[in-house]
């Protein structure tokens, strides 16, 4: 019996994906697997940055040329900064003051 030791990636479908390269010894086909996950194993998932279409960035920039024409947020944000401090929840410690 041969032993295969690599990385795979668990899709959200339940799928599997090898993350590297087969070796010579292992034929295309179906087979029988048995995987073994080590106690205390989480998944390191790692982040997938999306590709935008030409059509994404086209209504991207037809919404922002809107916006602007608009005349922006300044009635619904008059201090942006102040408004994302408060959407992250910031803390003022004493020495920002």
């Amino acid at each position: 019996m041969n032993t295969l030791e690599t990385d795979v990636e668990i899709s959200a479908d339940g799928s599997l994906k090898l993350l590297s390269p087969l070796p010579d010894w292992l034929k295309p086909g179906r087979m029988h697997l048995l995987l073994s996950v080590p106690n205390g194993a989480t998944s390191r998932a790692k982040r997938v940055m999306p590709s935008a279409t030409p059509e994404m960035l086209a209504k991207r920039a037809e919404a922002l040329a809107g916006l602007r024409a608009m005349g922006g947020l300044k009635d619904v944000i008059p201090d942006p900064a102040a408004w994302q401090r408060e959407a992250r929840e910031d803390v003022i410690l004493p020495d920002q003051k």
